[in-house]
């Protein structure tokens, strides 16, 4: 029996029962496993099924070329408590659908499985500006992040800082936001102020979409920025 851990970013409902399950695994990265029978009545591991939810995944064997894993056994690694505040699940939602979009490809498995873990303990401890620094950590990793230098404005199609402003989103105090982050050694004790949570936002993932070809901006935007950003 082989067995994995990982975090599930989403599942495809295959059928009346089944499921197709898309999850970030610190053994192989980004995988799909199919698991049979978890939508029946009886089955209480469908309560599992809830994004960054971080699972042990036990399958018999090693499937045929092109065939997904069969999960035989599923197990929770632990219990969070982000799921019982509306802001803390509304920012699950948003960070696992935008892994899902950054990771298909990604070979720093190891790393990015720490920089996760990190994330989901700031958020349980309350800090509601996690998810702004997780998404910029994740610049770190991927190799895009811009360098830092004097320049008041950063330019995010050359990923500098220069002296004049050339995006809208990117004014002197986000720039200043981006710089700070960038340069702390514990960059999750920066605080975002809440009249510049929405172009914050809005500026990390313009950066995304300028530097990574295969990436797209979540569905749940649009809930992210009337529950967690207008509420602060």
């Amino acid at each position: 029996m082989t067995t994995q851990t990982g975090f599930l970013l989403s599942y495809i409902k295959y059928g009346d029962y089944d499921a197709v399950l898309q999850c970030f695994t610190i053994e192989k990265g980004f995988q799909s496993f199919f698991i049979k029978g978890i939508f029946s009545t009886k089955n209480k591991n469908r309560a599992l099924l809830r994004p960054l939810n971080e699972i042990c995944f036990s399958f018999s064997k090693i499937p045929q070329q092109g065939k997904m894993p069969l999960i035989t056994k599923m197990e929770l690694v632990e219990n969070p408590n982000f799921y019982n505040d509306v802001k803390s699940n509304t920012i699950v939602f948003f960070v696992a659908e935008f892994l899902k979009s950054i990771l298909k490809n990604e070979s720093e498995t190891q790393i990015f499985y720490q920089e996760i873990l990190y994330f989901l303990n700031e958020l349980e401890a309350g800090n509601f500006s996690a998810h702004y620094i997780f998404l910029i950590e994740c610049l770190v990793i991927l190799g895009f992040a811009p360098l830092q230098s004097d320049g008041n404005y950063l330019d995010p199609e050359k990923g500098q800082f220069i002296n004049h402003s050339s995006q809208h989103f990117f004014d002197k105090e986000i720039t200043e936001l981006w710089k700070t982050i960038l340069a702390k050694d514990q960059p999750y004790s920066t605080k975002i102020p809440s009249i510049n949570k929405k172009n914050m936002l809005q500026s990390i993932l313009q950066y995304y979409q300028i530097h990574i070809s295969e990436f797209r901006t979540p569905k749940s935007l649009d809930i992210i920025m009337q529950i967690v950003e207008v509420r602060g």
